[in-house]
């Protein structure tokens, strides 16, 4: 349920490239592109430095400590992963994250995290102008996305009880879960476009991936996905406003009427890069999902809306200095048409939290004594104002009985990442 920032920033890619990670990255270990970074993705990963071949796999270990306002607190490696990140020719290149997770109790699950794998044509002449024409095949609507502000895409979505389905907090969420993609181009080096589609994998393919089949996020049809962007690299600045569509029909469960779904949102981002000692960057994502429902079950005499709407928001500022040290306050908000029915016991999906996160990175900058590794050590502080509608008994618990409120769920947590 806790949203959280993954880096996506591999030393494979620094070793492959001969450039610090500081340079694709505002902080040097993630998680927040620069204009260099962006142009490094959509160029499908295959920039080098002309070298000689280096080997594209790269690995990352996560310990953390967490602290929740209720429950036990827990010290543990969370997270082993392993990616195969890097060029495989001048044209093909790609991002492959293999993730084990330490669910507690020593369980660990091994599954497909994100891929990107991408075929380029570059330095091609449109008009005149400079043109790049690629095509990526992934599995999460919006993860290839350069700008990197989309929830899919910069790991930070609103914890949401009904949120849309480009938000990666959602229940059923499709994140990783399903495999499509599209062709994309960029031309005259500001206007950005992408067109594609996605299925969902069978629910036999997710188990072999390593995903719970009790969170398969359905059939899906008819899909279309839409990314448009204008983006301004002013060396010192950089800004970007942007659309994303996706219409699709949904059966949830597999055997159920389909559910006529369209998500219509807008991003603006800004970066203030000056000489790299002092760096801001802020965005703000809004996606609103539109829904007709194929069925209207009734519910303790309650009869659920035909129609409803889903609408998340993410604010996000960070503060970098010297590339080494940095302050990440976002503020998440998810809320929803009211229904009694589909969301017991207020009717209300609504949910608002605060993300304050501090991080330390040593290495990867063009000073650094290792280019072969780095180091990120991170406080997080995950607050909650409302959750299922509510700020008290969130989950309506009977009179005498336990409440939950929405401030239970905060959380603590101080984690080192080491990758390598």
């Amino acid at each position: 349920m806790l949203a959280g920032n993954d880096a996506h920033a591999v030393p494979a890619y620094a070793r492959q490239t001969g450039s610090a990670c500081a340079d694709c990255h505002a902080g040097a270990y993630g998680p927040a592109l620069t204009p260099y970074g962006m142009r490094f993705k959509l160029n499908g990963y295959t920039d080098t430095d002309g070298q000689g071949t280096k080997i594209p796999v790269a690995a990352q270990l996560t310990g953390s400590h967490n602290v929740p306002a209720r429950g036990d607190n827990t010290t543990q490696l969370t997270e082993a992963d392993v990616y195969l990140a890097g060029r495989i020719s001048d044209h093909l290149g790609g991002f492959v994250k293999v993730e084990t997770d330490n669910n507690g109790n020593d369980h660990f699950s091994t599954k497909l995290s994100n891929l990107d794998l991408r075929f380029v044509a570059k330095d091609l002449k449109v008009a005149g102008k400079d043109t790049i024409i690629g095509v990526s095949v992934n599995n999460s609507p919006g993860f290839d996305d350069p700008i990197a502000a989309l929830p899919n895409a910069s790991s930070l979505g609103p914890p949401a009880v009904s949120g849309t389905l480009l938000n990666l907090s959602s229940a059923n969420t499709l994140y990783n879960r399903v495999i499509g993609g599209g062709v994309y181009a960029l031309y005259n080096n500001d206007w950005y476009g992408e067109i594609g589609t996605y299925n969902t994998m069978p629910t036999s393919m997710q188990d072999h991936l390593g995903y719970n089949i009790a969170n398969d996020p359905g059939r899906i049809s008819d899909t279309g996905y839409f990314r448009f962007a204008y983006m301004k690299d002013m060396k010192r600045q950089f800004f970007s406003a942007g659309v994303v569509a996706l219409t699709t029909k949904r059966q949830l469960p597999r055997n159920a009427p389909s559910d006529d779904i369209t998500d219509l949102g807008y991003d603006l981002t800004y970066q203030f890069l000056g000489n790299r000692e002092h760096i801001v960057q802020a965005s703000y994502v809004n996606i609103l999902e539109q829904r007709d429902y194929g069925s209207t079950p009734v519910v303790n005499g309650v009869v659920a809306k035909p129609r409803g709407d889903a609408h998340d928001q993410t604010l996000s500022v960070t503060y970098t200095f010297k590339q080494s040290y940095a302050l990440q306050v976002a503020h998440l908000v998810s809320t929803g048409t009211q229904d009694a029915a589909r969301y017991p016991p207020f009717g209300k999906p609504d949910s608002t939290a605060n993300l304050i996160t501090l991080y330390w990175t040593p290495f990867g900058k063009d000073d650094s004594f290792t280019s072969i590794a780095n180091l990120k050590i991170a406080a997080t502080w995950f607050r909650f104002t409302r959750f299922n509608g509510a700020s008290s008994n969130i989950f309506g618990a009977p009179v005498g009985s336990p409440m939950t409120n929405a401030k239970d769920l905060d959380a603590f947590t101080l984690s080192a990442s080491v990758a390598f």
